[in-house]
């Protein structure tokens, strides 16, 4: 089951967070070999998304980032987004999913 978390990105700023994943004793798990993929939507529906750049590490640490040329691009307002993990032999797991609240940016 993917973790539920709501995200809020400063429209025209670089974006990065990062979710940690652990087994049931807290231990992080090594996801070295595995692939990433994240999108954001307007609606669950909707055609046009924005990817995030994905990065994951051998502790167990998933790194979503956006630069602020893309942020910038983005209309201020509520958006859907999920995060999803390939493994070595294409097993897809969602890991992260909620609302994206993007804030508009006054500084030009």
């Amino acid at each position: 089951m993917a973790t539920k978390a709501n995200l809020v990105i400063d429209q025209g700023t670089d974006f990065s967070t990062s979710i940690t994943l652990t087994d049931d004793d807290g231990d992080a798990i090594d996801i070295s070999g595995y692939t990433g993929a994240g999108q954001i939507r307007k609606y669950y529906t909707s055609t046009t998304a924005i990817n995030f750049t994905v990065t994951t590490n051998a502790s167990g640490v998933v790194t979503l980032s956006l630069s602020s040329n893309t942020t910038n691009g983005i209309e201020h307002g509520r958006y859907v987004y999920d995060v999803e993990l390939t493994d070595g032999s294409g097993l897809v797991s969602r890991i992260m999913e909620g609302l994206v609240t993007v804030t508009p940016g006054v500084t030009r």
